[in-house]
């Protein structure tokens, strides 16, 4: 019995999807905070049970019978140690096999400041005693797609990564790899995930340029200023910092890896940069 937490969510959705081509549905607990946004789920047959990572009781009856667990890492950037470490006591009361979880690029090491709740939340794990693989999950390729309107109304990319190089993956293939984690014999402790081909924010630009036949530019920013632009345009100003640390990251090479382990692990090369941006433009 697999347990996916946060499985409302786009990763969580796209883990179950994947483990859906091996795994019996009514081998797969989705919990989530509000089952009403899993309905689809449930009509696939996929166990429902509500869970909320602030609440232990919630997560010993979701947990109920599970032999494997994903927590996938909360959204509430802040509490996320102490989310966590509630979904680890409530799995290691439950005994599983296996718990992964969804960490960042080299997290030991990272220069993100997003990276200290992913290291504090590994060292939680490896304390419990619980079987563990990091899922440590560079950027995702929608974090440069998803809002492509404002790029391509005031015809440029805003950031602060200067040439730092992404090594960008979409949310599907780290899904994948989590599904063959979840079904591996023997999965390994850490995997360090990243896309197959890396790309500046200029290439990036570039490559918006050449598919909406717009011209494009990258706009390099002190972190500073990244930050207020994203709060001008309705970004809250906690995760602006964030995102903006994050490109002040890429450019120390935080989310740039070249050693094809995701690819590696779900025995296809990852979506490219363009493809993405193909996706991206066609909707």
């Amino acid at each position: 019995m697999i347990v996916i937490t946060g499985a409302a969510g786009n990763l969580g959705h796209h883990v179950i999807a994947s483990l859906l081509q091996s795994v019996p549905a009514a081998n797969i607990i989705a919990a989530v905070r509000n089952p009403a946004k899993a309905a689809d789920l449930a009509a696939k047959g996929v166990q429902v049970r509500q869970a909320d990572y602030n609440d232990g009781a919630s997560l010993d009856s979701a947990f109920k019978g599970a032999t494997k667990i994903l927590l996938i890492s909360s959204s509430e950037v802040g509490q996320r140690a102490r989310q966590h470490q509630n979904v680890i006591d409530a799995a290691k009361r439950a005994g599983v096999a296996l718990l992964a979880y969804t960490s960042i690029l080299r997290a030991d090491t990272s220069p993100l400041g997003l990276a200290a709740e992913h290291v504090v939340t590994e060292a939680a794990i490896r304390d419990s005693g619980l079987p563990y693989s990091f899922l440590r999950n560079s950027w995702y390729l929608e974090n440069h797609t998803e809002n492509l309107a404002p790029v391509l109304e005031h015809g440029a990319v805003l950031g602060a990564a200067q040439d730092g190089r992404f090594s960008s993956a979409t949310r599907a293939d780290y899904a994948a790899a989590a599904a063959a984690v979840l079904t591996a014999d023997q999965p390994q402790a850490v995997y360090e995930l990243a896309g197959d081909q890396s790309f500046t924010l200029t290439q990036y630009a570039a490559e918006v340029a050449r598919q909406s036949g717009k011209a494009i530019v990258y706009k390099d920013l002190p972190e500073a200023e990244f930050k207020a632009a994203l709060v001008g345009a309705g970004v809250p100003e906690g995760f602006a910092a964030l995102l903006a640390d994050s490109d002040v990251g890429a450019a120390k090479g935080g989310l740039e890896d070249n050693g094809k382990q995701l690819s590696a692990l779900i025995g296809r090369p990852t979506t490219t940069m363009a493809e993405a941006v193909k996706a991206a433009l066609a909707k």
